[in-house]
Parts: C-alpha cells; structure tokens; sequence
C-alpha cells in the first residue's frame, strides 16, 4: 500500500536521509523504530507530502505525494509528532472544518461522537483547542486523523501524552484499522512499544535503514538469545559496546 524507493534528503550540509526504502503491506503495521534525529519524522512529511525529497519516489496506494498531494490526503490518516490546532476554535468546530475541508456529510458525525466517547472528550466538546492539555490535544488530532475512514494511517510517535487508557484504545483501534484491511506506519522510539503492536520493524539509523523484519527476523539477524527488541537494537547500531563503557565510566565517577 505503501512503497518507499531511495529517498534522500538535506538540511543544508546535513544528510538526514540518505537511501531510505521499505514497503508497507495491507494489513501490516509497519514500525519505523530509530532514536530521536534518525530520519523518522523526515520520512513520515515525505510520504504524507509536507516536504519534497531531494531524490527517490514514494507511492501511496499508487498515488504521488509529489504530483497528487490532494489525493494522497485523502487515502492517509496523520497524526504529526507536533500537533498543531487551531487553537480559536472549538474542539466541535474543529471536527466541522475538517469535515468540511475533506467534503465529508453529515454521515461522519456517528463515527465522531462514537470516537470522542471513546476518548472521554465529550466534556470538551465546546472549548476552545487553546485551553485544552496536551493530552487532550492529542486525541482530538487522531479523531481528526480517523474521521475520513483513510485505508493508511501514518502516525508519529501518536501515543506520547495519552493517558494508560486511552493509549489502550488507540492500540485497539489501530488493530481494528488492519483487521479491516488497512495499513498503518507507526513511527516511534520507545523498543516495547514497537515490538508489542508491530507486525514488522525498520530500524532506522543516521538516515538508512539498518534492518527490517518481523522481530524474530530481526533476532537472527544478531543473536537469537536476544531477549528484546532494545538488545537487537543496540547491536545493529552497534552502540552496546558503546554504552557498557559509558557505564564503567559511570560507576567509576558515582560509585
């Protein structure tokens, strides 16, 4: 559903991506595991069409970011890392201009209502976005990403500042979305988080993509012993090593 070829892209004399490629199945949620500056979020804008790549080609169910920007947004659900509201209006007339935005009738306000219930919202229904927490910010930008139904979601790190219960919708919500036939990219940096709900894992490092697989391919890539996916981790990036002397030089210095 989701096909990603080559992609480079700077930031003046700083390669952020440098041949980054991997596909997405239908029913697949696909990982996107690296730490923060890895090209995560990078390659999330240029398959949902905020930035341009400085070479490569992403398809999105056959479509162009690039040359179709208005239609990929209509196959894709996205939830930024940053959510950016409009923070005048209220959480209703938010979810009335997106619908309006996307053309959507009045059909969509069941699935709404449905998802705010969910998400305990309903009780800010008529505030505005300004004075809402982060949290609640949160799940009103994934009940704008799930409200156009859109058969790929492509979040970004989607779960930071959701409370244990609604995380837990989310997650169910998400399994819900492949079982239906979808797909998601789930880009994030928290090792359990991905090895939990992922059906398969790219480990992004310093703009390439180190290795990809389900997490028992990921494990015969290294050491089948692996416990966890933080060990497969480590060792492909090969900063094991790298932290053992940090904490002999810790232990050293505090001990």
């Amino acid at each position: 559903m989701v096909r990603v070829e080559n992609l480079t892209k700077s930031y003046g004399d700083v390669r952020a991506l440098n041949g980054v490629s991997f596909v997405v199945k239908r029913g697949e949620i696909y990982g996107l595991l690296g730490p923060n500056g890895a090209g995560k979020t990078t390659t999330i804008k240029i398959i949902v069409g905020l930035l341009k790549p400085d070479s490569g080609n992403v398809s999105v169910l056959e479509h162009s970011p690039v040359d179709e920007p208005v239609e990929v947004k209509r196959l894709v659900g996205y939830v930024p890392e940053e959510v950016y509201l409009y923070d005048s209006l209220t959480v209703r007339e938010f979810f009335e201009f997106v619908a309006s935005v996307r053309g959507q009738t009045g059909d969509v306000l069941g699935l709404v209502e449905t998802l705010v219930k969910s998400f305990e919202i309903e009780d800010y229904y008529d505030y505005p976005i300004a004075a809402l927490s982060q949290g609640t910010k949160q799940k009103v930008a994934i009940i704008a990403a799930l409200m156009h139904r859109p058969p790929i979601l492509v979040l970004d790190e989607p779960i930071k500042g959701l409370d244990a219960r609604s995380a837990r919708i989310f997650k169910e919500i998400m399994q819900l979305h492949i079982q239906n036939g979808g797909a998601i990219i789930f880009s994030t940096h928290i090792m359990d988080l991905a090895e939990n709900i992922c059906t398969r894992i790219g480990i992004i490092h310093k703009g390439r993509i180190l290795a990809e697989g389900t997490m028992q391919d990921l494990k015969k890539m290294v050491d089948e012993s692996a416990g966890t996916l933080e060990e497969v981790f480590l060792e492909l990036t090969r900063e094991k090593e790298e932290i053992a002397h940090i904490v002999e030089e810790l232990k050293r210095g505090l001990l």
